[in-house]
């Protein structure tokens, strides 16, 4: 790895932290992130990298969670316990949608990672949120519990839009959770358990499809990748969760529509 690989990596790994859990879309923005840099064609700007990369992320919140998924804790009461186990099984159910269409889907959407669609995506879902918190007044759910299995289908469901670069796998699954009575807290951390089977499988076919002809070169910048993730998905998911406590999702809504339109004016003026 040569020392501007290096520090693309670390880039393109701090971008995967903080936009995998911020409702703004990873995958878009590493997309932008790799053109700006003029990484196409590059191991860095492969579906490898892009989708793998991401399990760095997903242990932050093995980590920041690990009690509340772990149903085998000792500290929990047998209640508690079956808690856990019938929130992992709503996580589950949630997933099938995704699992099923987006393995269908999979190389066809391929062709959709580029700046155009990713454009388009930002500012779409970015009109989404902004209306869905006007319109959404009413928090039926508060708690996990709270949550019945219809409700993770429906939640599923939405996940499958996912799989459209730049609408943000973390921005629909809440965007969903919201509109069925979701609480914004609930809603995030919904969306964070969810990304745990999700990205993991996802990842798991990448690398089945893609890497097993690696180089030492690829899997070191993939770990590096990785690393950083971890670390930013930490400081990044302690963010939302504070500040979803206090205010909307408005400012992501702006901050898509914001960013959209650079990207439009970027790519056909430049």
């Amino acid at each position: 790895m040569t020392i501007i690989e290096f520090f693309q990596t670390l880039i393109l790994g701090i971008v995967e932290g903080i936009t995998e859990w911020l409702p703004i879309s990873s995958t878009g923005h590493m997309i932008l992130v790799n053109e700006f840099l003029n990484n196409e064609g590059s191991f860095m700007s492969k579906d490898l990298f892009l989708y793998v990369i991401q399990l760095g992320a997903i242990l932050s919140v093995v980590t920041l969670y690990f009690k509340k998924l772990n149903p085998f804790s000792p500290s929990k009461t047998r209640e508690e316990k079956n808690s856990t186990w019938q929130m992992w099984f709503k996580v589950i159910i949630a997933c099938l949608p995704a699992a099923i269409i987006g393995l269908l889907l999979d190389e066809y959407m391929e062709s959709f990672e580029n700046w155009y669609v990713v454009s388009l995506m930002l500012i779409v879902y970015g009109i989404a949120f902004i209306i869905v918190e006007n319109i959404n007044k009413k928090e039926k759910i508060s708690s996990m519990n709270d949550m019945t299995y219809k409700t993770a289908l429906l939640i599923g469901a939405f996940q499958v839009l996912s799989i459209i670069p730049g609408t943000s796998r973390s921005g629909a699954t809440i965007l969903g959770a919201m509109l069925v009575g979701c609480s914004r807290t609930i809603a995030s951390e919904f969306s964070f358990f969810l990304a745990i089977p999700v990205m993991v499988g996802v990842s798991f076919l990448k690398i089945v499809k893609y890497g097993l002809s690696m180089t030492i070169g690829e899997i070191t910048i993939l770990l590096t990748g990785m690393i950083v993730a971890y670390v930013v998905s930490l400081i990044a998911i302690k963010f939302l969760m504070n500040y979803v406590k206090k205010h909307d999702f408005k400012a992501f809504g702006y901050y898509r529509i914001i960013l959209g339109i650079i990207v439009i004016l970027y790519f056909t003026l430049v």
